[in-house]
């Protein structure tokens, strides 16, 4: 309800701060929420029964520093602007004394009328100052009449407004803030009464608003470890926790980069909720010592806006994997979700109940979420093999591992390096399935090996075992999804590419791989529109905009093509799509310039786009001459041949199909 009259005064041009006392904030939000209090020029405190039912609680300490603002001010002027959202008579809402020298404003269920946001326009604005106290003599609905002069300060800017939040009606925010930042005693909340339920209900989210009703996001856990070099610690406990939940088949979880979306953002959980589609939200903080640590967790209805269920558990740190197990079940269980088949083996697969390996891999895992450097690489290789020696049974690290090092093989190796880079990454990947068969993660690692070592067949069996392991995994399906449409397998790709967009819609790199699914598929115009989705999201990922330029030239708009590819004309996507761009344009000198920048670049090693640019060009015997050296080379890149449409010119060509039936594509 807060909600609603926080939007209606927003839509008038009234600059509005809404406290809904975000938990991830700690000490910095709560200077936040001073701050606000100290500089705003109207206090909106949204007072019901709720209010009225908990005599403890954070939202109490902002009443009162809007009370002792007001004791400062004259008397003429109006600070405090109480607004009751249901019944509660004034003398029983135990507010501050100054709450009650005004008339409160009765917007039952958060409904405000233009008459209320025209009151509050006249309060910001620089009237002459009137005297005596504002009559009280409103009705239930109505608006009274509340002038007060604003200090010239005020008239040049915008206003700040804070609206205190009821405690039932965002989040139940106040029912634990305690809990997480101040209190050593968790508070627990009661179950809500119908009348509570339907109320929130009609004033929490828009009507509109009908995520899937087993659809959960993963916010980043606070660190309050007093360290933030812990931050990796946190970060990653939340990141299993995720994991541990998606390999619920019957539960469907926002991915980890749309979750992590918001930290450190202060964004409301409504807001958070209605972005990412999800009917719930899991939240809480972690607090590590040297050999114990202390998680708080909580889970909130995001369309109803109750909490749903709340726990603090301390444990050593060798049974953090049993404690996944414990969390995952009663978030479960609190969504009404049936747990079929042995849940704990799932959500217990590949793990380690060694400590100190736990930690390297989380140590790796955020470290790889950033590498970008060959050094970067290298470095979460090594972290991963600490995880691996310190636990030799560790799957999951064996699994990240090899993942790791066929990234690092493909981008950065050359030479004998390659060769023993993939056997490196198949060595790692058998290891992981080995020890658990039924980890989709392994899976994933051998398919990407199969798919960079051109067994095209093998890696499509690995991917569909992946993707039948873990259906709900974002990183699985992404990989499958642009594979499969890569070797022909369209529908299924696409499909796949679409679902993960569905479960990670804040992730540029879900948009991407949607945007190469489509490329391939040759639905261009749907490309174009994921690539601008994904540069929308991340304006400087350079892979978007020079496939956006190739996806520009299939449809024949050479010079947005152009344009697109001109952002950064010498990384590598850029100088492939000028290439063949220029030439179209009558520009062939400037596209056998910009060839030879990308032939000095990366020599032999990218012979596969040189082969497509010379077909683009329609010379075939040279193009045939490249794809030719591609072959002998084992060039990665072959594994677009099936349905590149830039190499579409020399399909008819027997040395071609030769080519296409060595690579033994699946059917």
């Amino acid at each position: 309800m807060a909600q609603r009259i926080c939007e209606v005064l927003r839509a008038a041009g009234i600059e509005v701060f809404l406290d809904q006392s975000e938990l991830r904030g700690g000490d910095v939000w709560d200077q936040k929420i001073r701050r606000e209090i100290h500089d705003c020029a109207l206090f909106i405190p949204v007072i019901s029964a709720n209010t009225a039912s908990r005599h403890e609680g954070y939202f109490r300490l902002e009443w009162d520093l809007a009370d002792q603002r007001s004791h400062m001010m004259a008397r003429s002027r109006v600070f405090v602007v109480p607004v009751c959202v249901d019944a509660t008579n004034e003398a029983a809402a135990d507010v501050p004394e100054s709450f009650k020298r005004v008339q409160w404003t009765r917007l039952p269920a958060g409904e405000a009328p233009p008459a209320f946001v025209e009151r509050v326009r006249r309060l910001l604005s620089p009237e002459p100052p009137t005297t005596g106290r504002s009559p009280a003599s409103a009705v239930s609905g109505g608006v009274p009449t509340i002038r007060g002069p604003v200090p010239p300060s005020w008239r040049s800017r915008p206003i700040l407004l804070a609206a205190v939040v009821a405690v039932v009606l965002l989040a139940l925010a106040y029912l634990l803030v305690d809990q997480f930042w101040m209190s050593k005693h968790p508070v627990h909340s009661q179950p809500a009464t119908s009348a509570q339920q339907a109320t929130s209900s009609a004033g929490a989210a828009p009507a509109a608003f009908a995520p899937p009703p087993h659809s959960i996001a993963v916010l980043p856990f606070v660190n309050l470890s007093g360290d933030k070099e812990q931050e990796y610690f946190s970060d990653g406990l939340t990141e299993e926790l995720l994991n541990s939940l998606a390999r619920i088949n019957e539960l469907q979880v926002a991915g980890r980069t749309s979750s992590f979306y918001f930290k450190g953002e202060h964004a409301d959980l409504t807001t958070i909720a209605q972005k990412l589609n999800v009917a719930a939200v899991l939240e809480g903080s972690v607090r590590r010592s040297a050999h114990t640590v202390r998680i708080t967790a909580q889970l909130i209805n995001a369309v109803t806006g109750f909490h749903l269920w709340s726990q603090t558990y301390d444990r050593d740190l060798g049974d953090v994997l049993k404690l996944q197990t414990e969390i995952a079940n009663a978030v479960a269980s609190a969504l009404k979700v049936t747990l079929l088949g042995d849940v704990a083996a799932k959500i217990e697969l590949g793990g380690t109940r060694n400590p100190a390996a736990f930690d390297a891999y989380l140590r790796a895992s955020n470290a790889f979420t950033t590498a970008h450097e060959a050094k970067d690489f290298q470095a979460v290789i090594a972290t991963y093999g600490e995880a691996v020696r310190l636990d030799p049974n560790y799957a999951l690290a064996s699994a990240a591992r090899s993942i790791a090092v066929s990234s690092y093989t493909e981008q950065f190796a050359t030479g004998p390096a390659i060769r023993d880079g993939f056997d490196k990454a198949r060595a790692d990947a058998h290891e992981a399935i080995a020890l658990a068969p039924e980890l989709a993660e392994g899976h994933l690692a051998l398919a990407l090996f199969f798919d960079d070592t051109l067994d095209f067949a093998r890696a499509n069996e690995e991917y569909d075992r992946a993707v039948g392991l873990a259906p709900g995994n974002p990183q699985v399906l992404r990989t499958f999804g642009r594979f499969a449409t890569w070797i022909g397998r369209t529908e299924a790709g696409i499909a796949a590419a679409h679902r993960v967009v569905v479960l990670d819609p804040l992730n540029p790199r879900s948009h991407y791989r949607l945007g190469q699914a489509l490329l391939y598929a040759r639905r261009y115009d749907e490309a174009v529109a994921a690539y601008h989705d994904t540069l929308t999201l991340d304006p400087g990922n350079l892979l978007a905009s020079g496939f956006r330029g190739l996806a520009l030239y299939a449809l024949g708009n050479l010079l947005d093509a152009r344009a697109s590819c001109e952002i950064k004309p010498d990384f590598w996507v850029s100088q492939w799509c000028l290439a063949v761009t220029y030439d179209k344009l009558g520009r062939h000198g400037d596209a056998e310039a910009v060839l030879a920048k990308f032939k000095a670049s990366h020599g032999d090693a990218w012979a596969y786009q040189y082969a497509t640019i010379y077909a683009q060009w329609g010379n075939t015997a040279k193009a045939l001459g490249w794809l030719e050296t591609a072959m002998r080379q084992r060039d990665p890149g072959l594994v677009i041949l099936k349905t590149d449409p830039l190499i579409d010119p020399l399909r008819k060509e027997p040395r071609f199909q030769a080519i296409e039936r060595a690579l033994k594509f699946p059917d």
